[in-house]
């Protein structure tokens, strides 16, 4: 049975080595967005750095998750004390278990936040693709999904919540996601 892939990523508006308050702050909310997110129904893993330190991104043995990338247009910094960024990229066994998470509990409240910590950048922020039972995304998956999505919009190949694919490429529909489609304004 295929998984669902979820990539998200954002340009943090000051570099994650930040002492500043809203740095800590945006890390103490992630740390408990993600232990909470790791118990949800459907979460199957993340990609995690096998050894090494908060900012190091660049540097990090990924596993099978493979070489961290960024997309073509993160033009901020690459080393532990210039990186700006925050990147995700999880498997779900299913579009609505992932949503539910991402739209829900101490996650909904940190999107509420999200300008707080990250710039707005006029690219899409988060795709999704379905992969076989089995095989683990590469960083550059996700990168190549999201450009690939703000270039050529929702497909099979790389979709949003909103614009949803089956595993077989038929369009879904996601419960949960604002008006029925069917209802006329």
């Amino acid at each position: 049975m295929p998984h669902l892939a979820l990539y998200t990523f954002g340009v943090l508006k000051s570099p994650l080595a930040d002492p500043a308050p809203l740095t800590r702050e945006f890390y103490d909310v992630g740390e408990a967005v993600y232990q909470k997110i790791g118990q949800h129904p459907g979460y199957l893993a993340r990609a995690e750095v096998v050894d090494g330190d908060r900012g190091m991104l660049f540097e990090a043995d990924w596993g099978a998750w493979g070489e961290f990338a960024v997309p073509t247009w993160y033009s901020k910094g690459r080393t532990v004390e210039t990186t700006a960024l925050a990147a995700t990229l999880s498997l779900w066994t299913d579009l609505n278990p992932a949503f539910d998470a991402v739209y829900t509990g101490l996650h909904r409240d940190a999107l509420n936040r999200r300008y707080d910590w990250f710039e707005r950048t006029g690219h899409a922020n988060y795709v999704c693709w379905w992969v076989s039972e089995g095989v683990i995304p590469t960083w550059r998956d996700g990168v190549s999904r999201l450009e690939h999505l703000h270039d050529h919009g929702s497909a099979p190949h790389a979709f949003t919540f909103h614009d949803s694919f089956a595993p077989d490429g038929t369009p879904a529909r996601t419960s949960g996601i604002g008006p029925k489609r069917d209802q006329v304004r």
